[in-house]
């Protein structure tokens, strides 16, 4: 009370200790935030960080949930709410490690790239303490929207970097974070564990099914491209006359070959099996299985495709998709041959 009552004395005297109040904090958490990425860039997230944080976080969302109607019962309004602002800190951090390593792995203008823009608005979210009370605070089915996506972002990064192959580590990321929702499916203890439990499975059932078909829209963190690049030919694992940005029709016609050449970083222990989809114009021309990425290499595991089956007209707009083994897009190659 005493407290209380110097601090409505402070904001009276200066106006301006009000807005520090509400947005001091917020400032501070971003900035640190900022920080944390200038220090992890693109680089990842060690796993027994990731697992502490999330250890931490479904502890006290558990707890809460459990506890909070009690907790309010007895008058104990600000012991609920210096959880749920430990809770929402927990989120905060728990994106942000996370979001170098899928920043690193999504390919801009394409569908993963959804992903990526998610766990960034879900890191500034949870900075922004008015915002987040507003949005958050009145929506109880968005605080575990959101402590489910956290669990599944960080989960999808830190499994493979135990060696668990990416498209399972998304299954079992989506079942997990389903399941890390049991408290909450229990509704302050009107549900028994038995029924909770029963749903939770239900929805980490559904989750797995959903995650599959779309699977394509998450980036296979922690992989991807260091190095892309269109050639001639590869030779002693180096490009021969690397394509920059076009070349002309009548050269590649001279050459009867061209090769895209990728380098793909995996972490340590961790073998994925990819392929290369080469389009013409947007229309798929060939889809190229390639030895299986192996991991540990800082500058990437590197392997390439060559197609000599080329055919007039040779001019157009080239892509190539870089894919997982479950058509992931790790990265993109482009390159334009022009008339």
């Amino acid at each position: 009370m005493m407290a209380g009552a110097l601090w409505l004395r402070l904001i009276t005297r200066w106006p301006r200790l009000h807005w520090l109040g509400t947005w001091g904090i917020s400032l501070g958490s971003l900035v640190l935030g900022l920080l944390t990425l200038f220090v992890f860039r693109r680089g990842l997230p060690h796993v027994g960080w990731v697992a502490g944080y999330l250890l931490l976080l479904w502890f006290l969302f558990a707890a809460l949930a459990e506890l909070e109607a009690t907790l309010r019962e007895q008058g104990r309004d600000r012991l609920v709410g210096a959880g749920a602002y430990a809770i929402q800190s927990l989120y905060h951090g728990v994106l942000l490690f996370v979001l170098p390593a899928y920043y690193a792995a999504t390919t801009l203008g394409s569908g993963n790239v959804f992903f990526l823009v998610a766990v960034a608005g879900g890191a500034l979210l949870t900075a922004v303490d008015p915002l987040y009370r507003r949005l958050v605070g009145p929506r109880p089915w968005l605080g575990r929207a959101l402590l489910a996506f956290s669990i599944f972002a960080a989960l999808n990064v830190a499994l493979p970097l135990v060696g668990l192959p990416p498209i399972l580590a998304l299954e079992m990321s989506a079942v997990l974070a389903m399941v890390a929702l049991l408290p909450a499916f229990r509704r302050h203890g009107t549900v028994g564990w038995t029924r909770a439990f029963g749903r939770a499975l239900i929805c980490a059932g559904l989750a797995a099914i959903l995650v599959w078909f779309a699977r394509g829209l998450v980036p296979p963190a922690p992989l991807f491209i260091t190095r892309a690049v269109a050639a001639r030919t590869v030779h002693m694992l180096e490009p021969v006359d690397a394509i920059d940005g076009s070349i002309p029709a009548a050269t590649v016609a001279e050459w009867g070959e061209l090769a895209a050449y990728t380098a793909v970083y995996a972490p340590g222990e961790l073998q994925q099996g990819i392929a290369h989809v080469w389009s013409r114009n947007g229309a798929v021309v060939a889809r190229i299985p390639l030895s299986p990425v192996r991991g540990g290499r800082a500058e990437g595991f590197r392997t390439w495709s060559r197609r000599t089956d080329l055919r007039p007209p040779l001019a157009g707009r080239y892509r190539v998709d870089v894919v997982t083994a479950s058509d992931q897009l790790i990265g993109r190659l482009r390159f334009a041959v022009t008339p």
